[in-house]
């Protein structure tokens, strides 16, 4: 686990790890299927619940800033959710086969358990993600994610203004769009930061760069994967080595989960 290069300190130094055999989802849970489990067991997530329902989504910029303060591309957006991803009045319909998103750690955990599952740990995710290839720096090798060829969805542009999308997704896209690894899963990295049960042991310092939500002390799982906003101008994150803070109550609209059994 993790790397031997120099790209962010939490992902050093690399460890050995051993895990027993587990089956993990091909691809990270869509709306469509979270959406059959709200009808099925009437779950209502963190994000629609309390006082003051919503979550946290990403505006960007009209234009260029200095890259020190996530707070200025996102924004609590009262009624944001699952349902509503970008606010009222945005829905996921024709976006049934997208990774859900707006999703707390006890909302993934919810469905895992509904599925007869659970969320896998880091160690579980990270050698799921490599795809077999060990020690390499993408999930796909080691040509990076750029040019006419793209392996993941992922920024592409300026960050946080400029965005010319992924094969034309702005935001996340289809499970699937992009090529698998070496095991045949989908979006392991880029599209959306995905739960584990992991809990952070690092040192997250002033909060993550990427998940949206200053990291408190106690309460954090790790989140792995990057996600469509990930660019190596500020995150290059969309790495199987790659992890993130991330507060267990928090939602936001770059968030989701796959699961797995054991």
């Amino acid at each position: 686990m993790g790397s031997a290069m120099t790209f962010y300190p939490e992902e050093f130094p690399q460890s050995r790890v051993e895990v027993s055999a587990f089956q993990i989802g091909r691809g990270p849970v869509t709306n469509a299927q979270f959406a059959d489990f709200c009808r099925a067991s009437g779950h209502v997530t963190v994000a629609e619940q309390g006082a003051e329902p919503g979550s946290l989504v990403f505006v960007g910029t009209p234009g260029p800033v200095a890259l020190d303060e996530w707070r200025q591309w996102w924004r609590w957006v009262p009624g944001a959710s699952w349902r509503a991803p970008e606010g009222p009045g945005t829905t996921v319909d024709e976006r049934e086969n997208h990774p859900v998103v707006h999703i707390a750690y006890s909302d993934a955990l919810a469905y895992a358990r509904w599925c007869g599952g659970d969320l896998p740990t880091e160690a579980e995710w990270e050698w799921a993600a490599r795809g077999g290839l060990v020690g390499a720096t993408y999930a796909w090798g080691e040509e990076p994610n750029r040019g006419e060829r793209l392996y993941a969805n992922t920024w592409q542009g300026d960050f946080p203004f400029d965005n010319h999308g992924a094969y034309g997704w702005r935001g996340t896209s289809p499970v699937g769009e992009f090529p698998p690894n070496g095991y045949g899963l989908a979006d392991v990295t880029g599209n959306v930061w995905e739960w584990t049960r992991t809990v952070w042991a690092g040192s997250p310092g002033e909060g993550p760069c990427c998940s949206g939500a200053p990291a408190h002390d106690g309460n954090l799982k790790v989140i792995k994967g990057g996600s469509h906003l990930c660019s190596p101008q500020y995150c290059l994150r969309y790495r199987p080595a790659a992890r993130s803070p991330q507060e267990i109550a928090a939602s936001t609209s770059h968030i989701g989960f796959r699961i797995c059994r054991r």
